[in-house]
């Protein structure tokens, strides 16, 4: 069975909607370029200094796993002009330069707004570049495996989308589950070459729906009970500069 690579993500602002890439240039030792490259801290994140961001853990921001009203904004990033479209319902709501104050300022109002009780105060919009604000502090790209989904769909008795996930790099055509045995490896997808340093587990995030913001399953319990483990998908290092395009195979080298 051969892999492929079959989709491409990023997600500009931690929490809010993915962006589909063609190809994507990936860099040693960094994350997908602009991958949770901003975050929203919600009002009662203290700690976090606004003007001298750094990673911190999720907990300090909106993200789906507590807030899932997040799930039904949809978002546009311009890495070259700076701006956030924020949409919700197929119209645009928001839009701001959100690498300038001034655009940052825009969003947070917005987010103030919708958010409501749920931003616990006033919300700040920050910028990490050196730093993604993933859910891990080590820069790792993240892989999911599409038959893992559906194989998970098969036990809850209902299509489980892979974007629930919210991995960078989605992968089909190899048996469910393998993309574990990749652990300790070196793969190659496209130019890229990344070693695979451990299995992604799963929160409460993967409950809703990335859609509709609906939190209608429960399956990091469902994982659990049908297989041992709360884990989908990989979490891997670049080692070797390259770009990756859709289509393209993988294999472990």
């Amino acid at each position: 069975m051969i892999a492929k690579v079959q989709a491409l993500y990023r997600y500009p602002v931690k929490g809010l909607s993915a962006e589909s890439l063609d190809s994507v240039d990936l860099r040693a030792g960094e994350a997908v370029p602009h991958d949770r490259r901003f975050a929203i801290a919600h009002g009662a994140a203290k700690r976090l200094d606004p003007a001298n961001p750094e990673w911190m853990p999720k907990g300090f921001f909106l993200q789906l796993m507590s807030n899932e009203k997040l799930a039904t904004l949809g978002t546009r990033f311009d890495p070259d002009s700076g701006f956030l479209t924020i949409s919700r319902k197929g119209r645009q709501v928001c839009r701001g330069k959100i690498t300038e104050p001034t655009g940052r300022a825009v969003v947070e109002q917005f987010m103030a707004a919708y958010m409501s009780t749920q931003a616990r105060g006033q919300p700040k919009l920050v910028e990490c570049r050196d730093q993604p604000f993933s859910d891990t502090k080590v820069p790792f790209v993240s892989i999911i495996n599409a038959a893992s989904a559906r194989d998970l769909g098969r036990v809850v008795g209902k299509p489980v989308s892979p974007m629930r996930f919210r991995g960078n790099i989605l992968v089909d055509g190899i048996a469910p589950w393998s993309e574990f045995d990749w652990v300790g490896k070196t793969i190659q997808v496209g130019g890229v070459i990344l070693r695979v340093e451990e299995r992604t587990g799963r929160c409460a995030a993967t409950n809703v729906d990335p859609e509709t913001g609906t939190r209608d399953m429960v399956l990091p319990r469902s994982m659990q009970h049908a297989f041992g483990h709360e884990d989908c998908g990989v979490y891997a290092s670049v080692i070797e500069s390259g770009a990756v395009s859709v289509g393209e195979q993988v294999s472990v080298t």
